[in-house]
């Protein structure tokens, strides 16, 4: 009797990725049976690098948010098992192991999550709540997906679904530099305004000072943000600030008026 190995695909949602995509595929090249990428518009050689490495390239620049972009890239996937990854994140070769492990193993309701270690500023942070920043990125294909959410996407899990904790570290190359940060994370707060201002959720500006004051006490104090020196810092200040800003967006959008004539 033959027994068939489960096959596993690597998956991403991209645009604008040709500084990062080829060394994030190279972690990947030669162990996984299926690379499958959904671009939402790229004006580089985003596309020329993914068919290059051998990836299967797909186009949808109607952006429909995180989650639904990342369900209809999981729609081209053939392989049994799907893989998660962002174009500025490597599989270190510890991960690598634990990925084959759990394929192999195929387990149907399964759910594999694993460590994430960002690299900020010039220092990979161990603090500040970001580690171990635990991602569920490796399930069997057909067994669920990401939810609709606009940003901060998950994946669907239920009480018929196990979750388990693979060894190895993701490293995510987070931010290029600070204009970066401030760029992606007024996309974060503009997606999470919008997707609040749906459900008819208000805020104010003494709701966004509040909830700055206590991200920065959480992850420089509570956290220990401290000891990842001023990268640190710099990052709880950081997030204090995008945390202001996505409340003081929901505030203006709900409680102002707009021009008039």
């Amino acid at each position: 009797m033959t027994v068939t190995k489960p096959t596993l695909a690597v998956a991403l949602i991209v645009k604008n990725e040709s500084k990062h995509l080829r060394a994030c595929l190279e972690t990947v090249q030669g162990w996984v049976d299926e690379i499958v990428i959904l671009d939402s518009g790229s004006s580089d050689d985003t596309k020329a690098i993914a068919e290059e490495m051998g990836a299967k390239f797909y186009t949808n620049s109607d952006w429909p948010g995180f989650g639904r972009q990342r369900q209809f890239a999981q729609s081209h996937v053939q392989s049994d098992f799907v893989f998660w990854l962002d174009a500025d994140e490597r599989v270190t070769p510890e991960l690598k192991v634990s990925i084959l492990e759990a394929v192999s193993k195929n387990a149907p309701t399964t759910i594999y999550q694993f460590a994430r270690l960002s690299w900020v500023f010039g220092r990979f942070i161990k603090h500040c709540g970001w580690y171990p920043d635990k991602v569920l990125r490796l399930y069997p294909t057909k067994l669920t997906q990401y939810n609709d959410s606009l940003v901060h996407e998950k994946v669907e899990t239920d009480k018929s679904m196990t979750i388990e904790t693979l060894q190895g570290d993701l490293i995510h190359y987070t931010y290029d530099d600070i204009h970066h940060y401030l760029v992606k994370s007024a996309g974060y707060a503009k997606a999470w305004a919008e997707q609040r201002e749906k459900r008819g959720k208000k805020s104010s500006i003494s709701q966004g000072i509040l909830h700055a004051v206590a991200c920065f006490v959480k992850m420089y104090i509570v956290k220990a943000g401290f000891l990842d020196g001023k990268q640190g810092l710099l990052l709880c200040l950081l997030s204090a600030h995008s945390t202001f800003v996505k409340y003081a967006d929901l505030w203006v959008r709900t409680s102002t008026e707009p021009p008039k004539g």
